[in-house]
């Protein structure tokens, strides 16, 4: 069978990432990219946040698409998928990018996340201003799920508010995520002669 990268998962946060966000322009450069879209993006349910990415995975599997999956998260879509990532030890998400997490005391919800090493690589970008999580706050949290951590500075909640429509940072982290997926299931689809040189 050939090889099929992971397809991408976008998942935004509260009020949805609108046509100007940089996740919309993200979506857009992947064509089998597909996008969580929660039932009332209004209402920052955590447990219905994480049941509607767990659902979109499930509508989205087909015999013709991978069956692995990258996922890059906004705000309160970040939190959701952490605690995804938590719930669902076989979740067919490879990798993960968290941007600009929501701050999980702001909704009650710190003890309802991960507080260990997720199971999968992650990377943390966070601001120095954001007046949605401190940077020490989005450390702490990048240090808990093992994630690799990046502030881009004053940059506010790196949304299109804050001047995020493209956002080539992302792009490059989700062809590096398809790269290091490619290289990790080279064995299984290598050919006869390529073979031949790693004996």
């Amino acid at each position: 069978m050939a090889y099929r990268p992971p397809r991408l998962l976008i998942i935004p946060g509260l009020r949805d990432s609108g046509p100007t966000h940089w996740q919309s322009w993200l979506q857009q450069q992947f064509r089998d990219a597909r996008r969580v879209v929660q039932r009332d993006f209004s209402n920052p349910n955590l447990q219905r946040w994480s049941e509607r990415i767990q659902t979109t995975l499930e509508h989205a599997t087909s015999d013709e698409a991978s069956d692995e999956w990258i996922a890059v998260a906004h705000s309160f879509g970040a939190l959701a998928l952490a605690h995804h990532l938590a719930e669902h030890a076989d979740s067919p998400i490879r990798q993960a990018l968290f941007v600009a997490p929501a701050e999980p005391d702001k909704f009650g919800l710190a003890d309802f996340l991960p507080h260990h090493r997720l199971a999968i690589p992650s990377t943390l970008i966070a601001s120095q201003n954001d007046p949605w999580m401190s940077a020490a706050s989005a450390r702490r949290w990048a240090t808990r799920w093992g994630s690799s951590f990046s502030n881009l500075g004053a940059v506010g909640h790196i949304n299109a508010e804050s001047g995020f429509g493209p956002f080539p940072l992302a792009k490059r982290w989700v062809e590096a995520a398809r790269a290091r997926a490619a290289r990790e299931h080279r064995p299984e689809h290598a050919s006869f002669s390529e073979w031949s040189f790693a004996v």
